[in-house]
C-alpha cells in the first residue's frame, strides 16, 4: 500500500478549482449525517474523503448534522457519531460542530423570498396526489391547481403553517420550477411539511421542517463550503442543489461531487436496515461486532489506520461495484501484523503430562510481544511446567502421511519451549481423549537441539498451572450470501443472515500476561488468528476477546496469483 494520494477526478477537480481560483484559493468540505442511526464504513470512507481531502489542500471542515427530521433522531445517535469520527483521527470541537437546525430561521426567510419572487407556493394536495400529478419517467407531470396562489395568498398560509394552525399532512410548501422537466427532482419539489413534534435542539419553536434538498444545499452556501462531495444517487439532485442555491441568491455556490458509495459483500450498507437488525435482535446492538458500523468494527478489533487504508485501497469512482469483502480483511492483517502483541491460547485444550519433568517444577521463558516489529526489546514472561495444555487438533492418533503435528511415538516443538514426543493417551469410557502422556529433551530448551535433528512441527500450549480462562468469540459473515438482498420472490434479507456467524467458545486457556489485557487491545493468537479484547465485556477476572480476522489471507493468494506470469 502506498502513502502517497492516488490521483482521482474528484482532485483533478479540485486542483483545476485551485488554478482558476474559483473559491479564492479556499477550500471547505463537510460531512452531514442524519442523527437517526450508527455510522457504517461506507461514512468511514465518505468521512476519510471529506476530511482527508479538506486537509491535504489546506482547507478546513466540518461536520452538520441534517437534523430536519424530529421524528427519528436521538442523542444517542449524535453521541456515537463524533466518537466515531474522533476514533478515525478527525478532530472535532465547537467551531466545526453544526447543525441544520441552526440556519432555520435563515431558511425560513429564504423560503419566504422564494414566494415573495414568486418561485415557491403552498399546496394542499396530499402526498398521494402530489405523487400522481408528478407524472412519470416517460410522462410530463401536471400543474397542481394551487400553483396559481397569489404571493400574498402563500405568504399567509405559509407564516399559518409555521404558527401551527394546520395538522400535519395538511399542506407542503412547493418550489416553483418545472413540471414537465425530464428530471423529476425539478418537478416542483417539496421544501416544507409540517411535523407537530418537538426538535432535540429547538423543542416547540418549529412544527414545520425543511426537507433535505432545501436544506442541504443552502446550509452548505452559508456555511462557505467550497465542495459538497456527496454519493452517486445524488447526481440526479444536482441540478436542484444549483437551482434553489440561485433561486435563493446565495452569494457562496459550493460545487456539488458525487462519488461512488461503498458496498462491500456479505454487507448491508442501510441504517434503515441495520436498525431492522438491531430492532428485531438479530444482533445484539448497533456496536456488535458483526454489524458494519464504525462502533461495531472497532469492537471486532478493526483500526482506524486499517479502515483508512482500505478507503484508499477501494479509492474513488464514478460507476456503482461491490467490494469483496476479503480486501478489507487483507488489509486489516496487513496493519495487525505490524501492530498486535503476540500471545498464546488454546481455544480446545487437552491436557498434556510431560512425565519425565520434575513435578513441582516450573521455569519461565522471556519471550519477545512484538517479534514482529525490529527494535522493539518488550518482553512477555510464558510459564512452563510439567501439566500444560495444547489444542486437541493438534494430536492426532492415527494421522495420515505428512502430519507433522503430534501423535503417539511423534517429536514436535513446543513453541518456545522444548521437544516433546507423545507416549501415552488416556481415554473416558466414550473413548474420548482427555490426556496425553508425553516426555522432554532437556537439551532442547528454547526450541532447538544440540545434536540438531529436524523436528518439522511446532506447536502452541499454555501451561495448566499458570493459565488464565477466558472466553472467546468467533465471528463469520453476518450473512451466508454475497449479495444479502439475493432472494427468492416474497422473501426479504433476512433469509440470509447466518446462524453461524457468531460461536462462543468458553473456558479457553490464555497465557497468563494475558490476564491483564486491556479493552480494546490487539493480539495475534499465534497459530489462531487476531483477537482484541472486548470494550464492553471483557473484565479483570472474566476476559473475553473477539476474533477479529482469521489468519488465513484468501485475497494475498489472489493477490498473488494476478501477479504470475500467464
Amino acid at each position: 500500500m502506498t502513502d502517497t494520494p492516488a490521483s482521482n477526478f474528484i482532485r483533478d477537480i479540485i486542483e483545476d478549482d485551485f488554478r482558476t481560483s474559483r473559491f479564492g484559493g479556499r477550500m471547505q468540505t463537510r460531512f452531514p449525517p442524519e442523527p437517526n442511526g450508527y455510522l457504517h464504513i461506507g461514512h468511514a470512507k465518505a468521512i476519510h474523503l471529506d476530511f482527508g481531502l479538506a486537509l491535504e489542500y489546506g482547507g478546513t471542515y466540518n461536520l452538520r448534522y441534517d437534523d430536519t427530521n424530529p421524528v427519528t433522531e436521538d442523542q444517542a445517535y449524535i453521541d456515537a457519531i463524533e466518537t466515531d469520527i474522533r476514533w478515525l483521527g478527525y478532530e472535532l470541537n465547537e467551531s466545526n460542530i453544526l447543525h441544520a437546525s441552526g440556519y432555520f430561521d435563515q431558511l425560513y426567510e429564504l423560503a419566504v423570498k422564494l414566494i415573495k419572487d414568486g418561485n415557491a407556493y403552498v399546496d394542499d394536495l396530499s402526498v398521494e396526489e402530489i405523487r400522481q400529478y408528478r407524472g412519470s419517467l416517460t410522462e410530463p407531470g401536471k400543474d397542481s391547481p394551487y400553483r396559481t396562489r397569489t404571493v400574498e395568498e402563500n405568504l399567509d398560509l405559509f407564516e399559518r403553517m409555521r404558527n401551527g394552525e394546520f395538522p400535519d399532512g395538511f399542506c407542503v410548501l412547493r418550489a416553483k420550477i418545472d413540471m414537465t422537466s425530464p428530471n423529476m427532482n425539478l418537478r416542483d419539489p417539496i421544501m416544507y411539511r409540517i411535523v407537530h413534534a418537538d426538535h432535540p435542539r429547538t423543542g416547540s419553536k418549529w412544527c414545520i421542517y425543511p426537507l433535505y434538498d432545501w436544506a442541504h444545499g443552502q446550509c452548505d452556501a452559508l456555511e462557505g463550503v467550497t465542495h459538497s462531495i456527496c454519493t452517486l444517487e445524488f447526481e440526479d439532485h444536482r441540478p436542484l442543489y444549483d437551482q434553489y442555491i440561485e433561486m435563493a441568491g446565495l452569494t457562496n455556490h459550493p460545487r456539488q461531487i458525487e462519488f461512488a458509495r461503498l458496498n462491500l459483500t456479505y454487507t448491508l450498507m442501510s441504517k434503515r436496515r441495520l436498525l431492522r437488525l438491531v430492532n428485531e435482535g438479530h444482533v445484539d446492538s448497533w456496536d456488535d461486532p458483526r454489524m458494519p458500523t464504525i462502533s461495531g468494527l472497532r469492537r471486532r478489533g478493526y483500526t482506524p489506520q486499517a479502515i483508512k487504508k482500505f478507503c484508499d485501497a477501494v479509492g474513488v469512482a464514478k460507476a456503482n461495484s461491490v467490494i469483496d469483502l476479503a480486501l478489507l480483511e487483507y488489509v486489516l492483517r496487513q496493519d495487525l501484523e505490524e501492530r498486535a502483541q503476540r500471545a498464546l491460547a488454546v481455544l480446545d485444550p487437552v491436557r498434556v503430562v510431560i512425565d519425565n519433568y520434575p513435578e513441582n517444577q516450573t521455569e519461565e521463558f522471556v519471550v519477545p510481544r512484538y517479534p514482529q516489529q525490529e527494535g522493539n526489546a518488550e518482553t512477555r514472561v510464558l510459564p512452563f511446567s510439567r501439566v500444560i495444555f495444547i489444542e486437541k487438533d493438534d494430536f492426532m492418533e492415527n494421522p495420515p502421511r505428512k502430519y507433522f503435528r503430534l501423535a503417539p511415538g511423534a517429536e514436535v516443538r513446543l513453541l518456545n519451549a522444548y521437544y516433546i514426543t507423545c507416549t501415552d493417551v488416556v481415554k473416558d469410557e466414550n473413548g474420548e481423549i482427555t490426556e496425553i502422556h508425553c516426555t522432554y529433551d532437556p537439551e532442547s530448551r528454547g526450541g532447538m537441539s544440540p545434536d540438531g535433528r529436524r523436528v518439522k512441527g511446532t506447536i502452541h500450549w499454555v501451561s495448566a498451572q499458570h493459565a488464565v480462562d477466558a472466553d472467546l468469540r468467533l465471528y463469520d459473515t453476518l450473512f451466508t450470501k454475497s449479495n444479502p438482498y439475493d432472494v427468492e420472490e416474497g422473501q426479504d434479507f433476512i433469509v440470509n443472515l447466518n446462524p453461524q456467524s457468531l460461536t462462543v467458545l468458553k473456558n479457553c486457556k490464555l497465557e497468563p500476561s494475558l490476564a491483564d489485557a486491556q479493552p480494546g487491545m490487539n493480539y495475534q493468537f499465534m497459530r489462531k488468528g487476531y483477537f482484541v479484547a472486548d470494550s464492553k465485556d471483557s473484565q479483570p477476572g472474566k476476559l473475553v476477546f473477539n476474533r477479529t480476522v482469521g489468519l488465513r489471507d484468501t485475497w494475498a493468494k489472489q493477490v498473488q496469483k494476478d501477479a504470475e506470469p500467464a
